[in-house]
């Protein structure tokens, strides 16, 4: 599996009695990936999946599996948890639905599980998962840090195909394992604001809330270093880390959401608890960079 360019982490979109608006979502799926997204994101942070029933849960992964099939994209869908038993459960389920999918799987949270129990854990994952996968490093969510040692034994594990890596920047970890990871190993960031720094380095891309807000952009600033062509990569790579720092001013995927509806692209911009919704002052911000991109 080949992993690069940008990969859009699906918000959920909610109409005003509440429930979740598929056919908004199909058309935001459709939208991005015509954009020139490489795949889609189905129950990432983004999706709010805490926030989900596991009906809705199905029919979110199932809308964006279709949408994936029709366009020929990749479509990769969030598991965590922090208990392996449980995670395995899930990705056999998840296989069973989705067999073209690739499962993004974060590290345990919460159990602070150490370096080794990270590894084996993901090394009893992918022993018996029917999906490939990649590892969610976010560790000021799951309070689990790993080091470049750790990192490059989890891009060994057979079936480990890549890495969202999010650790809050671009430190050291995160450049000597681009300079020591195997080939196929695919080092996608995710954090919005330092993707031309990231590419610039080698990561083949990134999975990217603020990606639904300028998608041809995003793709652009790919295209463009993977192409060499620096001066170009360097001015639109300094103007999307404005809009990506604007995205985040309020609680991912509050501003986001407000600005999607603000162009008229989901039905509200509404969030569930424990969620609130992003401030207008927010909004307009990131509505204003987002809509200056398309001059």
């Amino acid at each position: 599996m080949e992993l690069k360019g940008i990969y859009v982490p699906l918000i959920t979109p909610f109409d005003a009695d509440g429930s979740v608006a598929l056919g908004a979502l199909e058309k935001l799926s459709l939208e991005v990936l015509d954009a020139g997204a490489a795949g889609l994101v189905a129950l990432g942070t983004t999706g709010e999946p805490a926030a989900l029933t596991a009906e809705e849960r199905d029919a979110v992964v199932d809308v964006a599996a279709a949408v994936c099939a029709e366009r020929g994209a990749q479509l990769i869908v969030g598991a965590s948890g922090g208990d392996t038993r449980a995670v395995g459960e899930a990705l056999a389920a998840l296989g069973a639905r989705v067999p073209q999918a690739a499962a993004l799987v974060t590290t345990p949270a919460f159990v602070r599980a150490g370096e080794a129990g990270t590894v084996a854990h993901f090394r009893a994952l992918a022993a018996a998962s029917p999906l490939p996968l990649i590892v969610y490093h976010i560790p000021y969510r799951t309070g689990q840090q790993l080091s470049t040692a750790a990192l490059l034994e989890l891009a060994a594990i057979d079936g480990v195909v890549g890495v969202k890596y999010a650790t809050g920047g671009l430190d050291q970890s995160g450049v000597e394992l681009l300079a020591a990871a195997p080939a196929d190993f695919a080092v996608l960031t995710g954090e919005d604001a330092f993707l031309a720094p990231m590419l610039a380095i080698g990561a083949a891309g990134g999975i990217l809330a603020s990606a639904h807000l300028a998608t041809g952009r995003f793709v652009e600033l790919c295209e463009a270093w993977r192409a060499g062509d620096v001066e170009r990569a360097r001015a639109l790579g300094h103007r999307l880390t404005g809009l990506a720092l604007s995205a985040f001013t309020a609680p991912n995927p509050t501003v986001t959401k407000g600005v999607l509806h603000a162009q008229g692209r989901i039905p509200t911009p509404d969030v569930r608890l424990p969620l609130l919704p992003a401030g207008e002052a927010e909004i307009a911000a990131a509505l204003a960079l987002a809509s200056g991109l398309d001059q």
